[in-house]
């Protein structure tokens, strides 16, 4: 039996759907703890008196925390298997954001966010992966960007918690929150959660340990005697090897720099919207909401990039919404300083901007091989980390220097473009690979 032909030639089933369903959890969760921190910001200040560089340092260790976990899950994902890494992150990330609400000082609270990180980082680029296993190939990317959008529905759920629950219980309670929930959510993954049935036919497991899988995709098509196999038998190399490797090697350095440029710009703008809002004349109500549509522009603009990817070549479809992107960006800029125009920009770029992010993670996850899809998948995820960490120091850089609105959109706009003009290569790539199969 082709397993792949299987998975693309059926409707998703209620078992695929649960998967899903469970992923899309993780990620939500994911989401929620990433932002825990700005959360309890303003709560924290106050009740250990610590300063705007402080605060910032753990931050940043947190995506520390966050690159590293990913660029090391990855391989390990694809030697032992997407169920345990994802698991053990889980648990990870869960334990050590509880810990964090009973950090006596701002080092040890560094220190656990940093470990947090890890969790964090290590869980995303392996639910994507997991997901684009079990998702019919032309609905992967819909299907991959509806999971991803939990990332934001996670965060947004953990601000109205916090907003609740800090002036009743204190800053401490969301940090429990957010260490319980992944640790009530584990018996359910455990029990649930499956191993990717295209790594267990790669990995050469047990034919009834495959079997036991396909049969609750699409009961009744196999027997005793069924045998498994997918088109593309693994090589020989290791799963680094292979996504560095020549014919790899320059689609992939696309993907990390299109997504380190992207998370550059989506975490600058996101933590510096408000202030620069507000610097420019606006109220701290005005620049909240004018930041929330930015926001939720990026939910809209996640299921529009993985629907427009199903239909268009993936890159692309990117390639158009980043640089759409860099337009709205510019508008930004150059908008006057009126609250409904700069509502309806911001709304514009969030979805330009953080969609065509998700759709990242899409794109990464249909161009490697199964036994290197994790690899690949998450070293995108760990170089991209990178460009977030910068962001923080590059926004509060442009600040000190004393740079306007006007000035700090329209150098965005550079990086907005760049990303575009790497996935373009990397889709000319592509196009020269049907030519000459030898490249």
């Amino acid at each position: 039996m082709d397993v792949r032909a299987l998975i693309n030639s059926r409707p998703l089933s209620r078992y695929q759907k649960r998967i899903i369903a469970l992923c899309f959890i993780i990620v939500a969760l994911d989401g929620l703890d990433i932002a825990l921190m700005g959360f309890i910001a303003p709560a924290l200040k106050v009740a250990w008196g610590v300063d705007h560089q402080q605060l910032g340092m753990v931050i940043s260790a947190a995506l520390i925390g966050l690159a590293l976990g990913a660029m090391f899950a990855g391989p390990m994902a694809d030697r032992f298997g997407r169920r345990v890494i994802i698991l053990g992150s889980v648990f990870f990330f869960g334990f050590w954001t509880l810990v964090c609400a009973f950090a006596a000082d701002i080092g040890q609270l560094m220190l656990f966010r940093f470990l947090t990180g890890l969790g964090l980082g290590a869980a995303m680029p392996n639910v994507s992966t997991l997901v684009a296993e079990f998702s019919p190939e032309k609905r992967r990317s819909f299907i991959i960007t509806v999971v991803f959008c939990g990332f934001t529905f996670g965060a947004a759920m953990g601000g109205f918690a916090a907003s609740w629950m800090i002036p009743l219980l204190g800053w401490h309670s969301v940090l429990i929150l957010g260490g319980v929930l992944p640790l009530l959510l584990l018996p359910f993954l455990l029990t649930m959660l499956p191993e990717s049935v295209r790594f267990l036919i790669t990995a050469r497991a047990a034919s009834s340990r495959i079997r036991a899988i396909v049969e609750k995709l699409a009961p009744g098509s196999t027997d005793l005697d069924t045998r498994f196999h997918m088109p593309r038998a693994p090589t020989n190399s290791g799963a680094v090897r292979l996504v560095t490797s020549r014919p790899y090697l320059f689609g992939s350095l696309m993907l990390w720099g299109s997504y380190f440029m992207g998370l550059f710009l989506v975490y600058l703008i996101g933590s510096w919207l408000p202030t620069l809002v507000r610097d420019a004349g606006m109220s701290v109500a005005e620049a909240a909401i004018i930041t929330a549509l930015y926001q939720a522009g990026g939910t809209l603009g996640s299921l529009f990039a993985g629907w427009l990817m199903d239909r268009v070549e993936a890159n692309l479809a990117l390639a158009a919404i980043y640089l759409a992107g860099a337009v709205f960006t510019t508008a930004m800029g150059l908008a006057p300083a009126h609250v409904l125009l700069l509502c309806l920009v911001a709304f514009c770029a969030g979805f330009c901007l953080n969609g065509a992010n998700t759709g990242m993670n899409a794109l990464s996850a249909g161009y490697y091989p199964t036994h290197a899809r994790a690899t690949g998948s998450s070293w995108m995820h760990g170089i991209g980390r990178v460009g977030a960490i910068l962001s923080a120091f590059a926004g509060a850089q442009m600040l000190s220097w004393g740079w306007s609105l006007t000035q700090i959109f329209l150098t965005l706009a550079i990086p907005a473009t760049l990303t575009c003009l790497m996935l373009l290569a990397k889709s000319y790539l592509g196009y020269r690979r049907q030519r000459d199969p030898l490249l």
